[in-house]
């Protein structure tokens, strides 16, 4: 892949594993705040309700605010576990603050990243918060890694439409041709990047099945194959 100059990966579900680190954040502040459920039965509607809220929200049907009390409410309530209004904005504030704090990267990131850093102009576009990310990629060590960081409070619209791959571009000052999409979903960033002309490599650590025209791997060292 000659062509390429820049490469742009997701972070969460990506390079930083989300479900490890929330299931930790999730495990202080339930402690904290003495709600008496059983981590693993939480995480298990928790963690299905995220996705679906996070997909609602990409798709700006649900704001930033209903996303972080809704996946909450809801969990609770199938947990049927009596809570009220303020233990879960306090949760939810809690749980924000503590995330970044855990710092576990997907198997072979710093390996690939060491690989990638002297052939590749190296960026992140996520959809997630400013405040979060940055304490991730900072507290994780990978920060030094990139050259721009896209987010989609900075963008104004998030993964997949099109206009935030162009503001991550123009900030890379890179043309689409020369570029290439690394991330965990199909929908956000592999046909979000594809359908703005980018190419673009599914990171299928969950061995789903996809299209077989998808460019594809279940190991991020995997990537030394493509570039």
């Amino acid at each position: 892949m000659e062509y390429i100059t820049d490469v742009f990966f997701d972070l969460d579900h990506t390079l930083w594993d989300f479900e490890k680190n929330s299931a930790l954040a999730f495990e202080k502040v339930l402690k904290k705040h003495v709600v008496n459920v059983d981590l693993k039965v939480f995480l298990l509607h928790y963690v299905p309700l995220n996705l679906k809220y996070w997909e609602l929200y990409r798709h700006e049907k649900v704001t930033q605010e209903v996303l972080r009390y809704g996946r909450l409410k809801d969990t609770f309530d199938l947990l049927h576990y009596e809570i009220d209004d303020e233990t879960i904005d306090l949760l939810s504030k809690d749980y924000i603050h503590y995330l970044p704090q855990f710092n576990h990267l997907f198997e072979g990131t710093i390996d690939v990243l060491d690989y990638l850093k002297p052939k590749y102009n190296l960026h992140i576009i996520t959809n997630g918060f400013q405040e979060v990310q940055a304490g991730k990629m900072k507290n994780s060590g990978i920060d030094k890694y990139f050259q721009t960081i896209t987010n989609s409070e900075m963008a104004g619209v998030k993964k997949p439409n099109p206009k935030i791959f162009e503001y991550a571009l123009s900030s890379a000052n890179v043309e689409k041709q020369n570029a290439i999409m690394i991330g965990d979903c199909i929908d956000a960033d592999v046909n979000g990047a594809l359908d703005f002309g980018m190419d673009a490599i599914h990171f299928n650590e969950g061995h789903i099945k996809i299209p077989s025209h998808i460019k594809q791997i279940n190991h991020l060292i995997e990537l030394k194959k493509y570039l």
